[in-house]
């Protein structure tokens, strides 16, 4: 008799992704004591630790490791295999998840989840924001199905369809009352060494992380998400490039001030993007969709 469980292996990878019970039980909508039983029946049935427990914090042992290394391949079988199955009985996908860029606002796609809703109400939609490569990580990586505003071009290898829905402009920008707000020249490395950038940290895991306008050696504040990127540099901790859309209201009223640099960084095309060979009904209505009515306008706004 096996005595290894999809539930067990789902529980062993959310714990070590998290790196707490705790957590864990949170993302799993479970309290702590059912996650630790399982990780201890677990262990006790194959005679072996799978974590070590620092306090709170808990890390793989090599066994949990080798466990979980092998164990994700079966994680993402068994979920394809029931994506499959039930696509084949209805049509549309169970749930449908999709991935947007940090510098856009879910909020923009309103009106389109309304629609969606009257001819899929059986499917259940999950919104995720990612960063930089973090995006086509997460499409190829199966945790989102639609990617909307992927910046840049996406990884080598393919397996993937995209399309450009438009490009975003950047301005350098510091607070009035920055140390660089004073200089009256384009700014260059010599100046920009001095003080701090605020950047937004890839949310890539596998792939190669991508780091926007930092020089070598650059004392960086790195932050989640471009709206936290926003507000810091506000707040005048820091300097860096934003959506140019975002700020003009600012400059205009002089609560950030616009600077040139002798590095300025190019407008950055978005993209819709897709696993090729999906035929989800879900996934044609989105791609049907967002064609129809392009989502970058209203969803690129600072909220």
């Amino acid at each position: 008799m096996l005595k290894l469980s999809l539930d067990a292996l789902l529980t062993v990878d959310t714990i070590a992704r998290r790196g707490s019970f705790s957590a864990a039980a949170k993302d799993l909508f479970r309290v702590p004591s059912t996650i630790s039983y399982t990780v201890s029946k677990l262990e006790e049935d194959l005679g072996v630790q799978l974590f070590q427990r620092f306090g709170p914090r808990v890390v793989l042992t090599p066994a949990g490791e080798e466990l979980l290394k092998e164990g994700r391949y079966l994680l993402k079988a068994a979920g394809d295999l029931e994506r499959r199955v039930r696509r084949v009985a209805s049509g549309w996908e169970t749930e449908f998840a999709i991935g947007i860029d940090s510098m856009l606002c879910a909020t923009g796609l309103v009106a389109d989840l309304e629609e969606f809703y009257k001819v899929a109400d059986q499917t259940r939609v999950r919104i995720a924001k990612e960063e930089l490569s973090g995006t086509w990580e997460a499409l190829l990586d199966r945790r989102v199905d639609l990617l909307i505003g992927a910046a840049g071009e996406g990884p080598s290898g393919g397996g993937y369809t995209a399309e450009p829905i438009g490009t975003v402009a950047f301005v350098f920008v510091v607070a009035p009352h920055h140390p660089l707000a004073g200089i009256d020249r384009p700014l260059g490395k010599a100046e920009l060494s001095e003080h701090r950038a605020v950047s937004v940290s890839d949310s890539a895991r596998v792939l190669q992380a991508r780091t926007v306008g930092l020089l070598f050696g650059q004392d960086t504040l790195a932050v989640p998400d471009m709206q936290t990127k926003y507000h810091l540099q506000l707040a005048g901790l820091g300097f860096g490039f934003l959506p140019e859309v975002w700020v003009q209201e600012d400059i205009r009223r002089g609560a950030l001030v616009e600077k040139k640099v002798e590095e300025p960084r190019s407008a950055e095309t978005l993209h819709l993007a897709w696993r090729t060979g999906e035929e989800g009904a879900a996934l044609r209505w989105w791609i049907q969709r967002l064609r129809e009515f392009g989502p970058l306008e209203r969803m690129l706004v600072q909220r």
